[in-house]
């Protein structure tokens, strides 16, 4: 458990730390909120009255956004379409502060957009418009050239890969080498169809349980046993620290560098409405606490905390140092 004090010291170190740089696939989120009263006359769906629409910075954009929302700064590098929704992502990137030139366009690709629609009890359906495929060597030469351009002012880097092809083996390793080489943290949100051995030598790795699995899987391993399995990937991969989000078991962490056991805090969510963007939130504040000096289970709670409260809301949220200074007391309850 941490006090309350070391909770808040920690959280109004955030907007005393370097920037934290975020680097991987980026999207725009779209929200179509209606009411259903019927069924279509064409077929049998339900049809929509919209009532609002409105769109969100998504993917790592988010954790960006996470972060300047927390009061730790952040930079986005990522490649985008040359395309209206590039245009609608770094315009999203401008009203939420955050600068947009660590993004790089790519006519070849089309800017990843999801667009849920949703009535107030229930999704009803996503669309998305994406591309996957792996992306042009001339065009992470340029990603490489803006990383080593601005990654020594940063504190941090978090590694977000959702599988949309950003990521390749070769600019993994070289995003992870390059990192560690000033001696920068590297935490990884891992893609469950990512093979694991691309984020070896990585610092912190932050898989969900299924996504957990899955990687030991990959290495070979069919076991079941969160612990055990924390254990084969911390080892396999050469990690200093691994956290598992475990939904409402709470989390699961090692630290290699104090005792190497594995630890487990219990789920502080009260009521979960949505959990869209609940491991962007996490990572964001787990990150911005390791930076700020903490353990890493103290970082764990803090974490905890963040996604507990845009659990509790609707659509892709986030949480401000306000909500979880608020959100403390439930701790102890």
């Amino acid at each position: 458990m941490i006090t309350e004090q070391r909770f808040v010291e920690i959280l109004e170190n955030f907007e005393k730390i370097d920037p934290i740089l975020v680097v991987g696939d980026v999207g725009v989120d779209k929200y179509t909120y209606g009411e259903v009263n019927r069924i279509s006359p064409e077929a049998p769906v339900p049809i929509l009255e919209v009532n609002k629409e409105w769109t969100k910075l998504g993917l790592a954009a988010n954790v960006s956004d996470n972060l300047q929302s927390l009061k730790a700064k952040s930079t986005i590098c990522s490649v985008i379409g040359d395309d209206q929704n590039g245009n609608t992502l770094e315009g999203l990137l401008e009203e939420a502060g955050l600068k947009t030139w660590g993004l790089v366009r790519d006519k070849s690709r089309m800017t990843t957009f999801k667009e849920r629609v949703v009535t107030e009890t229930q999704q009803i359906c996503r669309v998305d418009y994406e591309t996957k495929e792996p992306i042009d060597s001339s065009i992470y030469d340029r990603v490489k050239d803006r990383f080593n351009e601005f990654k020594e002012a940063h504190s941090a880097l978090i590694l977000e890969d959702y599988g949309k092809g950003f990521f390749t083996k070769e600019m993994t390793e070289f995003f992870i080498k390059e990192a560690k080489e000033i001696g920068r943290m590297v935490a990884v949100d891992p893609s469950r169809t990512t093979p694991p051995t691309w984020y070896k030598g990585a610092t912190l790795l932050k898989p969900n349980k299924v996504e957990s699995l899955m990687m030991a899987q990959s290495l070979g391993c069919t076991e079941k046993d969160i612990e055990k399995v924390a254990m084969l990937l911390v080892d396999k991969l050469a990690l200093k620290k691994i956290i598992i989000t475990l939904g409402s078991e709470g989390m699961g962490m090692i630290d290699t560098e104090t005792d190497g056991k594995f630890h487990r805090i219990p789920t502080v969510a009260k009521e979960v409405f949505d959990v869209s963007g609940a491991g962007d939130t996490a990572i964001s504040a787990v990150v911005s606490a390791l930076v700020s000096s903490a353990t890493l289970e103290e970082a764990a709670w803090v974490g905890n905390c963040a996604s507990g409260v845009v659990v509790g809301k609707k659509g892709t949220a986030l949480a401000s140092q306000e909500e979880l200074k608020a959100f403390y007391p439930s701790l102890i309850k």
